[in-house]
Parts: C-alpha cells; structure tokens; sequence
C-alpha cells in the first residue's frame, strides 16, 4: 500500500540541462526517460529517484569528475556580510 502524499515532490531540475557521457543530466543528475516523465510519476517513485540521483552524484563526486568550487567564490564580498 502506498502512503498518500500531502505535498507535491519538486523537479530536482537546477536548470543545468547538459548530458554527460553516461547520458545523465549534469545538473540533477536524472537519466533522459526520468526527466521526461517525471510528471506522470507517482511521488514513491518520484523520491526514488531523487535518491538515485543522490548515489549518482555522491559516486561521481567520489571518482572526482564533480568540479570543485572555486574558493574565490565563496570570499566574495557581500553587503549582507556586514551583519555578522
């Protein structure tokens, strides 16, 4: 039995639409058919796959073919640093 979902589950879509050489998206990490579907997926299925694409990332990010952000980005200066 599947439990009822109250919320809607969000697209993990970041807007990064590139694929790589294994044909998942770059950006969430989604193969073709999971992006394309995913509105007539089930929420169970939904989160299943969000938490694919969670071991994808964490496996890729572990053969370090993840870019590393850059340190200067996260020194940039804001005027909101000011409050802390």
């Amino acid at each position: 039995m599947e439990q009822l979902e109250f919320f809607t589950v969000p697209s993990p879509c970041v807007r990064v639409c590139t694929v790589d050489e294994k044909g998942y998206c770059q950006g969430c990490m989604r193969k073709r058919e999971e992006r394309f579907n995913w509105l007539s997926y089930s929420p169970a299925q939904q989160l299943y796959i969000i938490k694919l694409c969670r071991q994808r990332y964490r496996r890729k990010l572990a053969q370090g073919k993840v870019p590393v952000p850059n340190k200067v980005l996260e020194e940039e200066t804001s005027p909101q640093q000011d409050l802390f």
